[in-house]
């Protein structure tokens, strides 16, 4: 039964990658999910940083901002990586012929899917203190985890397990610094 349940998983994981990446191919949409994947490079969370602790009204909350997110992103990156080298799972332009990634992929394998996972921790932490963000936020991180199917990366489980990683990475985060 398990099995038989995983197999329609990964059928289901695979026709709705396949209709998501087949929306590509037109130059603008095409561009903006590059750039909107790239936002979840990293780039975007080190300059936040000095905007934190420089332009933060109250320093102290600056900090623990900082230090709620550094927490996250050191418990995402372990987990990422254990699960990378434990998993390997294949891209999926590894696996079918059609597929074509639009965006070189950081590293070999695609399960879970970083950019989604650090995306969803920044907009979680990010906005439980800055409440008039968290619309944008969940809005961003959400563009980020499908840009990375669109762009034909990732499949829609890893980045369904990149939110749950997310989830997890900044709720650690927060148990640890406050």
């Amino acid at each position: 039964m398990i099995k038989r349940l995983l197999l329609r998983l990964s059928d289901w994981d695979i026709r709705l990658f396949m209709r998501i990446f087949n929306l590509n191919g037109r130059r603008l949409t095409d561009h903006l999910m590059y750039l909107i994947s790239k936002t979840g490079d990293g780039h975007l969370y080190i300059a936040i940083i000095p905007f934190l602790l420089i332009f933060h009204p109250d320093l102290s909350e600056g900090k623990l901002i900082f230090a709620t997110g550094a927490v996250g992103f050191v418990v995402k990156l372990s987990i990422y990586t254990l699960l990378k080298k434990k998993v390997k799972r294949t891209r999926p332009f590894d696996v079918f012929e059609e597929v074509e990634f639009l965006i070189p992929p950081p590293d070999r394998f695609s399960f879970p899917s970083g950019h989604t996972a650090g995306a969803v921790m920044t907009a979680i932490v990010l906005g439980h203190f800055y409440t008039f963000l968290q619309i944008p936020l969940v809005i961003w991180s959400c563009m980020v985890g499908f840009s990375r199917v669109y762009l034909g990366v990732h499949y829609p489980t890893d980045v369904a397990a990149g939110v749950v990683l997310g989830i997890f990475s900044a709720k650690v985060g927060f148990f640890v610094t406050t």
